[in-house]
């Protein structure tokens, strides 16, 4: 995993991969319903008071001023709302993609796929049986394997399928091979050769973009501003959806089903703190789509429903923030709350280089995944962590072998892109200190007194554990260690930035919708960051792009599952 100075292919596809990734898409929000009393939601046989929920709006029949009827109401345009227009589209199943905004969602447009034929060509065979029990292991089991496997099963041919057409747009598929061990963070993590991307990368057109053209090349059209008001649900059934559009209310009824694909909820801060409490601890940026309001989650729950008991946020170690700020919301002249960082992925800050809290101590093994070492930031003062490093750094990021989109500074720096240049470039100008002695860097950084003489012995201390080569403090790998001596040095306030929430709507194989008592709602889907049973209390960072990959599978599962070409995977209802 040692970068040797070179560009390796990984370097290349990294570097095109998170180039210009910091465009986050707006949407409007239409009539959001007020809170009301709060209902109970179940969750198993136990009740939870969900203030966040709201009571389901009530329509009058008289506002309704359009009706239109479909196969597959598909609810979202982004990652798996359009995999699974392109999918009816193809298989020539009726349906209608409703998407509140006024263009195709965020593409991520890098997704995981296990052991397609493209990634057998560059990795070895990945042992799928080790992967689906190592998602298991970091959700500590509130998954549903069943619900894994169809991405394991069928992540392969959405890759396959979906290759031709952005190949066509000009696109070329690259894959990133990954070794099957990863020392990080003082152990041995699985990884797996999944991470399946098209160049160049988020460059226009995006995966969503094409497979938007494509539909319309078939005589399809997205149609745009329609905010979903309610679903239409009857007992265990539901049967389409209210949309308030520019015209008025319409209803859209589903003679098949209707596919929720909203995404998540990490634009709601109410959401947030009562399902992720932690966050506000360790979060300073936000890289969420602020349509991610989790209004399909909350539309779901009212059809009867039943969310992930436990919450799955995904933060990333890069939330750059200038010195003083604390993690966690703050609320702007309208009572609107926010992050206070502007700069949300500055991606040095993932790099295993020394971190310490405000007291200029070092705190935990600077090399654990993203979210990991954003709790641990959680426990100290105001939630963040300063990082420090010194004139060898471009040496070092080489030598430390990161993965997934931390190794984009790693393949600048293959490049022989200049350090200074590339910390510009990625936004760090106001946020990065530099400095040609360390006492003056301490005090650029907000260090004084007794924490100013800590970090000054913590440093000391620090590159007694590099020259040893044996860190007796974390465990920290010694090929991620790296010394603090030569001008000029570095430094940086960081908290995690909330990307995205991974939990969602229970769901079974089929992406069918379950209530509480693992009943299937007829005729409701949900797919991508609005379900769940995929994973639990984090986003499994070295398993890459396995979040999109499965958001996209589930929605082309759901296409074909609908139009026939597939057999259902749940043999016999539950």
């Amino acid at each position: 995993m040692e970068g040797n100075g070179g560009l390796t292919r990984r370097g290349f596809l990294q570097a095109g991969i998170l180039a210009g990734a910091g465009a986050v898409a707006a949407s409007a929000w239409g009539c959001a319903p007020q809170a009301k009393t709060a209902p109970d939601v179940q969750a198993g046989t136990r009740q939870a008071r969900t203030h966040w929920l709201g009571e389901e709006p009530s329509v009058n029949e008289a506002d309704i001023v359009a009706e239109e009827s479909t196969d597959l109401l598909i609810i979202g345009a982004g990652n798996a709302g359009m995999v699974a227009a392109a999918t009816a589209s193809d298989l020539g199943l009726d349906f209608i993609a409703a998407e509140k905004g006024t263009c195709v969602g965020d593409t991520r447009e890098y997704v995981g796929a296990v052991n397609s034929k493209f990634s057998l060509e560059v990795a070895e065979p990945v042992n799928e049986m080790k992967l689906l029990n190592e998602m298991t292991r970091y959700a500590s089991g509130r998954v549903d394997q069943r619900v894994i496997k169809t991405w394991l099963d069928e992540g392969r041919e959405f890759i396959e399928w979906v290759e031709p057409y952005l190949t066509a747009a000009g696109k070329e598929l690259m894959v990133t091979p990954l070794e099957e061990h990863h020392p990080a963070g003082g152990t041995d993590y699985f990884t797996a050769t999944l991470e399946h991307c098209f160049m160049p990368t988020y460059e226009y057109p995006m995966r969503n973009d094409i497979l938007e053209s494509h539909i319309q090349d078939a005589g399809h059209q997205v149609a745009y501003r329609h905010d979903l008001v309610r679903l239409e649900h009857e007992g265990t059934k539901v049967t389409g959806a209210i949309f308030e559009t520019p015209e008025g209310l319409k209803r859209i009824t589903a003679r098949k089903g209707v596919l929720l694909a909203t995404g998540g909820y990490a634009a709601n801060p109410e959401m947030v703190q009562a399902n992720l409490p932690l966050v506000e601890r360790c979060c300073t940026a936000s890289s969420f789509s602020l349509r991610c309001d989790g209004k399909g989650l909350r539309a779901g729950l009212w059809a009867g429903g039943v969310k992930d008991a436990n919450g799955a946020p995904m933060i990333f170690d890069r939330g750059a923030v200038v010195p003083g700020v604390d993690c966690g919301y703050q609320q702007n002249e309208r009572g609107e709350l926010y992050f206070p960082g502007t700069v949300y992925q500055l991606n040095i800050g993932s790099q295993p280089f020394l971190k310490v809290n405000r007291r200029g101590e070092r705190f935990a093994n600077e090399s654990m995944p993203y979210d990991t070492f954003c709790n641990a930031a959680g426990y100290q003062p105001g939630g963040v962590w300063c990082q420090i490093f010194d004139g060898n750094a471009v040496e070092d990021i080489l030598r430390f072998g990161t993965t997934g989109c931390a190794s984009y500074t790693t393949a600048f720096m293959q490049m022989g892109m200049p350090l200074d240049e590339f910390l510009a470039m990625d936004g760090g100008d106001g946020l990065m200190m530099k400095a040609d002695t360390l006492e003056e860097l301490a005090a650029m950084l907000g260090f004084e007194g007794q924490d100013a003489d800590a970090l000054m012995e913590t440093i000391a201390h620090y590159n007694e554990i590099v020259a040893s080569g044996v860190d007796t403090d974390f465990g920290k790998e010694s090929h991620r260690l790296s010394a603090i001596a030569q001008p000029p040095f570095y430094g940086c306030w960081f908290g995690g930035a909330l990307l995205t929430t991974v939990d969602g709507l229970r769901i079974n194989e089929d992406m069918q919708v379950l209530t509480a008592d693992d009943e299937v709602i007829e005729g409701l889907y949900a797919a991508g960051d609005v379900s769940g049973c995929f994973f639990s209390d984090n986003y499994p960072e070295y398993l890459v792009a396995c979040a999109c990959g499965r958001t996209c599978t589930e929605g082309r599962h759901v296409a074909r599952l609908l139009a026939g070409d597939i057999e259902p995977r749940v043999k016999r209802a539950r």
